[in-house]
């Protein structure tokens, strides 16, 4: 037996990029899932290969930013499968790249609205059936910037920073209910975002602009970030919650064996540490 067998997922951004990995591992670990995009021809084509795994995939397209288009994709796969055990909130743009006295205001609020709000959406939708159940997890996705300054790309990093944080708060509220809530930084994988900050040129800094060079070069997969979902949605990970993991640069694979040392730490959190004082 699949180590998810017979769990529901719901993935946001199915469509393509981490999303789309993401959701095929959950496949293969056994899991039926409701593809969530804005586009309806890259959904049917995930759902295709998931139903060849052996898998039931039902699409549904949606605009995350929107309450009642994100009710109604939550709605219609309660309908289908009765229940929903996982949430991956991976629907996600890099919005405006430049100085940010330079960038259009209304970009930055629209990387807002479907970063974060989206999140927060979703999170919302689901949250009741699961509090009901009191069973669920909820996976969100983090990004560059989230815990280090990355100039020129203002939205994404502060609005990643705010999932990350949103991630950690809603944990502690819903752990009562034996709901997790982890996030996952995904690394530097090759997607149509790398390709945006190449075409963004100057206006992306250097830095930036040389690592997507090198990322575009070896093609860098999201499998990794795909295996750190599925470890988060099974029992494996039982007890941890309220924690941001990277996919690439954390030893996870591993914490089954020091999850309790880990649990009662501040590890994969983010914190402020003062020497000067005794607050964090």
């Amino acid at each position: 037996m699949k180590p998810l067998e017979g769990n529901v997922a719901v993935v946001t951004g199915a469509g393509s990029g981490v999303g789309r990995s993401i959701a095929i591992a959950l496949a293969q670990a056994g899991m039926n899932l409701a593809l969530l995009s804005r586009t309806k021809t890259s959904l049917q084509e995930v759902a295709h290969h998931i139903q060849q795994i052996g898998c039931q995939a039902v699409c549904f397209p949606t605009d995350v930013c929107d309450p009642e288009s994100v009710q109604s994709a939550v709605n219609q796969t309660l309908s289908h499968f009765t229940k929903i055990d996982i949430l991956v909130n991976s629907a996600g743009i890099q919005g405006p790249i430049g100085p940010m006295a330079e960038i259009p205001v209304d970009e930055w609020v629209r990387t807002i609205q479907t970063n974060l709000m989206g999140t927060f959406l979703m999170c919302r939708a689901v949250l009741p059936g699961m509090i009901l159940r009191k069973k669920g997890t909820i996976i969100n996705l983090s990004g560059g910037g989230a815990t280090r300054p990355r100039p020129f790309f203002s939205a994404y990093g502060a609005s990643k920073a705010a999932v990350v944080r949103l991630t950690e708060t809603l944990a502690h509220e819903v752990k009562p209910y034996n709901i997790r809530v982890n996030a996952v930084a995904p690394g530097a994988v090759y997607t149509r975002m790398t390709e945006e900050v190449l075409q963004a040129n100057d206006r992306a800094g250097s830095s930036a602009a040389e690592e997507a060079q090198q990322v575009k070069a070896q093609r860098n997969s999201p499998e990794r970030a795909a295996a750190l979902a599925v470890f988060l949605a099974s029992p494996a990970s039982n007890g941890l919650t309220g924690r941001l993991i990277s996919a690439i640069h954390d030893d996870w694979e591993h914490l089954p064996s020091r999850m309790e040392e880990v649990i009662r730490s501040d590890l994969f959190t983010l914190r402020r540490v003062d020497c000067l004082s005794k607050n964090t």
